[in-house]
């Protein structure tokens, strides 16, 4: 009776719903925003939120998600296939240095495209902010096309800035040391390359790598004892979790737990035990599009578990780390596509849906990018 109550009281103001999880644990899902194609989301100190949106967009929004303004100063996007304004991170010192970074698609000569990863300082007075002070700190290498991009971006406790590089559908380049191409990244802050790098050398693209063999890697995250994680799109099948090591090589595309879009097999990770295999692999594919790692008090058992966003899953997917091993425990149908998952510092979690433009030549109206508000009832 309480499940049908609530469900009809959401329906009546078109905000709310009730979803029980698979431990019977209800949560409330709030809609608090309605955005055009999000991507990424970023709470600050004050608690307002930031959320980045393909086209080229920073909103501002209040404690509560709903939307104030538009962040100004946001440079030209490109607007294509994936790509567009990706992931935005606050740097470890924001309180002190004011410091965004954040990642987007940006055009090259003779239509090259590549991932961008800049950092400016933001302003906010009276509830309007801008960006000042920008500078680009690392470049993909621009190739044609426009998918894989990846631009995750996080900072680890060390306080180094780690950034995951697809491989823009282009395959080889993955284990190509002279690309950042299917590479996770690590920079000091200011996009200055580590000493104690695992390959050091004098071309400076080479020394950027903390790892090869990366697909397509979508979400980016430190387990709370200081592991990097990485979550990778397979192709046809395969999509993985991987925890990030020095140096190490993850096969893609000479091994993958999935196969070609043609059907043409790719020999499992199984068979060739030079490569790290991932820790989890999903087929069926849950099309992870982002992870965090859970840290409040809110929803009883989530502290320490990865919450995984996925597309073609429309949900998420809690997942138990144990040490260095991974264990999926249950999923969340939330019944559309999920982009990016967020935590605010009161343990609620914060869902975006995925809206993406649509066919070029025709209009952009919006629509289907829900901020969502989990909040727990027990």
């Amino acid at each position: 009776m309480l499940f049908r109550l609530l469900n009809l009281f959401g329906f009546l103001f078109f905000t709310e719903s009730l979803l029980a999880t698979n431990d019977g644990n209800p949560f409330l899902v709030t809609t608090t925003a309605n955005l055009n194609a999000p991507w990424a989301m970023e709470f600050l100190p004050s608690g307002k939120i930031l959320v980045s949106e393909m086209a080229g967009k920073l909103k501002l929004l209040d404690e509560s998600g709903v939307i104030l303004s538009d962040v100004a100063g946001v440079p030209e996007v490109v607007l294509k296939g994936q790509g567009g304004f990706g992931d935005i991170k606050l740097h470890p010192l924001f309180e002190r240095n004011r410091l965004l970074y954040f990642s987007y698609a940006e055009e090259g000569d003779g239509n090259l495209v590549g991932a961008a990863v800049a950092r400016a300082r933001l302003v906010i007075e009276n509830n309007i902010g801008h960006l000042e002070q920008k500078e680009v700190i690392w470049r993909q290498v621009k190739v044609k096309g426009h998918g894989h991009y990846g631009h995750r971006i996080t900072f680890g406790p060390e306080g180094y800035l780690w950034i995951s590089s697809g491989e823009r559908q282009k395959f080889d380049p993955a284990q190509d040391m002279q690309s950042n191409l299917g590479k996770i990244v690590r920079l000091n802050d200011d996009g200055s390359i580590p000493t104690d790098n695992p390959f050091p050398s004098s071309n400076s693209v080479t020394s950027q790598i903390w790892s090869i063999g990366h697909r397509n890697p979508l979400g980016l995250s430190f387990d709370k004892t200081g592991r990097l994680w990485v979550l990778e799109m397979g192709p046809r099948g395969g999509d993985e979790l991987n925890l990030v090591r020095r140096g190490a090589n993850y096969g893609y595309p000479i091994v993958s737990n999935g196969d070609h879009y043609s059907f043409i097999p790719i020999p499992d990770h199984d068979t060739r035990h030079e490569f790290y295999p991932p820790e989890i692999t999903w087929t069926p594919v849950i099309s992870p599009s982002s992870m965090i790692f859970y840290e409040g008090e809110t929803f009883e058992g989530w502290k320490g578990n990865a919450l995984i966003g996925g597309l073609s899953a429309k949900g998420f997917v809690r997942v138990k780390i144990n040490g260095d091993r991974a264990t999926e425990i249950e999923r969340f149908k939330m019944k559309t596509r999920i982009r990016a998952v967020g935590e605010s510092a009161n343990g609620v979690v914060w869902l975006l849906e995925d809206g993406r433009p649509p066919a070029k030549g025709k209009p952009w109206q919006g629509g289907g990018g829900r901020l969502m508000k989990l909040t727990a009832l027990n």
